[in-house]
């Protein structure tokens, strides 16, 4: 039985809507809408999902750099969002995050050895020669020549750059990182580069991963598991080669659809959705596909929220009302 490392339980994240002088709350945007799901030491897990459907807010909502509007985070078997600030900064050492613009989430003003060395002052890990030291051997490990330590961030790369937040989130000898996009704003040759180097990392240090990204590709390379994101929920989450190969959410399918294929012989039917997505601030009633779904139920689908529920009795859990194990015990209608 593998061990959990991270445990969410119905996740939210609400943000104010405020009008007028008084600064009146008029409504919430949903970011992050009632989200659950589980992360095993030492495994991968991707989340993928369009622009603006709640992936870098689950990321930054689980470390308490935003704070929860609801649910609760439990890691390692403590409360997370029961947390006060001293025990939030010892927690600071076991999780940690890499940025996805590598360039904005560094500081200018400083080399990058002072960076580095001013994480390992402010946790108490380390000062003087041993941190120096420190720092050197964590630009070695990702890649970096020690001269880099007395550089500054626009001297560096993008790829350059990608690295050194990787020596910075490792300094603490974190458990788990969630890795916010950390390849998109690369081309392609140092993607590779950079995943591989993630992966090496994993292997070397038994660390866990939270990967999000918009790249199928990547997510497929690097994950164990994969959850599928709309409109700040997860409507699927399998194991990776399940979800690629045998995919039940409407939504994953189309998704998956639009991955192109690198071979010119071979052809894959392309599922186009009709419609926009809808606003977080004003979301559709009962499922929130079902405006833009192919397979609807009419008179189901508009009315009855559906549960992301295990298909079948496996691993593989689903959020649609195709499968009769989404449907609620009672027909839970949208206010």
């Amino acid at each position: 039985m593998p061990e959990i490392l991270l445990n969410v339980e119905n996740l939210k994240k609400y943000f104010p809507i405020k009008k007028g002088l008084l600064s009146k709350t008029v409504g919430y945007v949903k970011a992050v809408d009632d989200v659950s799901f589980k992360i095993n030491k030492g495994e991968t897990l991707g989340l993928v999902g369009e622009s603006g459907c709640g992936k870098t807010t689950i990321g930054r909502t689980l470390l308490r750099l935003i704070e929860p509007t609801g649910g609760k985070v439990v890691f390692d078997g403590d409360d997370v969002t029961a947390m006060d600030a001293n025990a939030l900064k010892k927690l600071r050492k076991d999780m940690q995050i890499i940025f996805q613009d590598p360039y904005s989430s560094l500081n200018p003003r400083m080399t990058v050895g002072g960076m580095i060395t001013e994480i390992l002052k402010y946790h108490e890990i380390a000062e003087g020669e041993k941190a120096e030291t420190m720092v050197m051997d964590l630009l070695e490990k990702v890649g970096l020549s020690r001269l880099h330590a007395r550089r500054y961030p626009h001297e560096f790369s993008g790829g350059q750059r990608q690295r050194i937040g990787i020596a910075r989130a490792l300094s603490v000898q974190p458990k788990f990182i969630v890795c916010d996009e950390p390849v998109s704003a690369l081309d392609v040759s140092i993607q590779s580069q950079i995943i591989n180097l993630l992966q090496d990392l994993q292997k070397e240090l038994d660390l866990t991963y939270l990967f999000i990204s918009h790249d199928l590709s990547v997510v497929e390379h690097i994950s164990d598991r994969v959850a599928v994101m709309y409109l700040g929920q997860i409507v699927e989450i399998s194991d990776c080669n399940e979800l690629y190969s045998k995919t039940l959410h409407p939504y994953s399918e189309a998704l998956l659809s639009a991955v192109p294929i690198p071979d010119p012989k071979q052809k894959r039917k392309r599922i186009i959705l009709t419609g926009d997505v809808p606003s977080p601030a004003n979301v559709p009633t009962g499922c929130y596909f079902h405006p833009r779904c192919p397979k609807i139920i009419k008179g189901e689908c508009e009315h009855i929220r559906p549960l992301l529920a295990s298909h079948n009795q496996t691993t593989h859990e689903v959020k649609c009302l195709l499968y009769p194990e989404s449907y609620p015990t009672k027909d839970v209608k949208a206010a």
